[in-house]
């Protein structure tokens, strides 16, 4: 599955995880496996059946779940709890207007439910990484991501819920607002106002249009405000010395522009040197470019005090530490579980080394 996990630019791969069909399961619950008259076609979606399935009893060993170097104690607690989440989410209306469109044929709302809830038991009840890797094989089918390439390969980008500096009044110092969701933006008429309407070229002009009123806080950097729409949560230090928490409320709909792939294309930063502190150094050196290149991204995220509650994702459910993920809800099946696979940088030398892991598919990005 194409995911946004942990890391910056990491490629890797990933999957959708549903039970395998049983003889009373219609067949419309299975994709036919590509081929050579059925290609086309079944590339033309998101995801397709694995035509491997010895894959899956290759990379679907997940050693965080029981315990490893880094976490003895494992993690199965933050998994049930993300299931949970994804099993809240998909019993609203908004999941079953969302799996009424979904495009994949047999991976329904109803399906992915009953997913959740074997798997919630496997892993509840096996005693080893191994053992929770073999049930998954026996009663599992993964679908795959049909990635950047054709063939399942992705981009891994990583999110976290940083803390900044903000004012409740603006002042010369803090000017740049973060707003609440527009009360009727579900009946906002679509194409949406791009960011450059809403907020203007300088991401001052908030005031003059329809988010007059709805300013949350001031920033004192535009580059900070806009990274806090990027990561959809972040933990505020007031200048009145108390602290908020915000997250995601809504935002327009709007397909995400990466701002360091702007810059890459610009040919301004190597991509091979790409990270967050190249590009936050970058527009330190040339303030002047924000205004040209941070409206190029016209997804217009809106946010709600969360009272310290864990940030929570585009499907007004908790996001979870490492079982989280964040996906194109156009191609993914949301609340999904998935499997991951890639590298990602650990320890104090940030040395890179594959993980495996079940993630639920619970943010948009």
């Amino acid at each position: 599955m194409v995911a946004a996990v942990l890391g910056h630019g990491w490629v890797g791969r990933g999957g959708l995880l549903v039970p395998a069909r049983s003889e009373s399961a219609p067949a419309a619950w299975a994709i036919a496996p590509p081929s050579s008259h059925l290609a086309l076609r079944v590339h033309d979606l998101p995801l397709y059946p694995l035509a491997d399935p010895d894959a899956l009893a290759q990379i679907g060993l997940d050693d965080q779940l029981f315990g490893n170097g880094d976490q003895p104690g494992g993690d199965r607690t933050a998994l049930v709890q993300a299931i949970d989440h994804s099993l809240d989410y998909l019993g609203t209306q908004e999941a079953v207007d969302a799996y009424a469109e979904y495009p994949v044929p047999g991976i329904t709302r109803e399906r992915v439910q009953r997913s959740l809830i074997r798997f919630r038991q496997l892993v509840l009840t096996s005693d080893s990484a191994a053992a929770l890797r073999s049930a998954v094989v026996r009663e599992f089918d993964l679908y795959q991501s049909i990635g950047n390439d054709g063939i399942g390969t992705v981009e891994f980008t990583g999110y976290f819920a940083p803390t900044y500096t903000a004012s409740r009044t603006p002042t010369a110092e803090y000017r740049y607002p973060l707003y609440r969701r527009p009360q009727d933006l579900d009946r906002w008429s679509e194409p949406h106002p791009t960011r450059l309407q809403l907020e203007g070229a300088t991401g001052l002009e908030g005031n003059q249009g329809e988010l007059s009123g709805l300013e949350l806080v001031w920033m004192r950097d535009r580059l900070e405000a806009f990274l806090v729409q990027v990561q959809g949560s972040a933990r505020l230090q007031m200048t009145d010395g108390t602290t908020l928490s915000i997250g995601y409320a809504g935002r327009t709909n709007y397909p995400y522009t990466s701002l360091g792939r702007l810059l890459i294309n610009d040919g301004k930063v190597a991509e091979a040197e790409l990270s967050l502190p190249v590009v936050l150094d970058y527009f330190e050196q040339h303030p002047d470019e924000l205004n040209m290149y941070l409206p190029q991204n016209n997804r217009f995220v809106f946010f709600q005090l969360t009272d310290g509650r864990p940030p929570t994702g585009s499907l007004n459910q908790p996001v979870t530490r490492d079982r989280s993920i964040a996906t194109d809800k156009t191609l993914m099946p949301p609340g999904a579980l998935a499997l991951i696979y890639t590298t990602l940088p650990t320890g104090p030398t940030l040395q890179t080394q594959p993980i495996s892991r079940y993630v639920l598919d619970q943010d948009t990005g």
